[in-house]
């Protein structure tokens, strides 16, 4: 339990079971585990975690205590090939969102033009850049794991 001092010497107690957001990376190189596998394995954990399938894995969201004991599930598929990254935002927030209601100017130029503007989602170009050194990550961890790098 983590007990907080508030003014007037009360405490409060706060929860440390929060809701999170978290990308499920798959390494290029990891060719085993597909993101429909890790997709299909979210679903039949009936943890109630949302997941939202990408083409690099996926993110889920859920209550921390369901998320990580599923992410230990998930990474047992292949433990040098499945990244785990959090995320600062919850899905469907608007601040990140480009859905329906969000207003931003890549939806609203969809709605006047009828096309989609072609626009890049702002965390992609970093899931990008990271993913070229994921495979270099894999080696190496299964490097230690066989025993070939102290």
């Amino acid at each position: 339990m983590l007990w907080i001092w508030m003014k007037k010497g009360k405490r409060m107690l706060l929860t440390t079971n929060m809701r999170v957001t978290k990308y499920v990376i798959l390494s290029p190189e990891c060719t085993d585990v597909l993101p429909c596998d890790v997709s299909t394995m979210i679903y039949e954990s009936k943890h109630g975690i949302v997941v939202k399938e990408t083409c690099f894995g996926a993110i889920i969201e859920g209550e921390e205590d369901a998320i990580e004991s599923l992410i230990k599930e998930i990474r047992g598929l292949d433990p040098s090939g499945i990244f785990v990254k959090d995320r600062g935002f919850l899905l469907g927030d608007p601040r990140r969102c480009r859905g329906d209601a969000s207003g931003s100017p890549c939806k609203l130029l969809w709605i006047t033009s009828g096309r989609r503007s072609g626009s890049v989602r702002p965390g992609s170009y970093m899931i990008e850049a990271e993913s070229k050194m994921l495979p270099l990550i894999s080696r190496a961890l299964e490097s230690i794991a066989k025993g070939e790098i102290l």
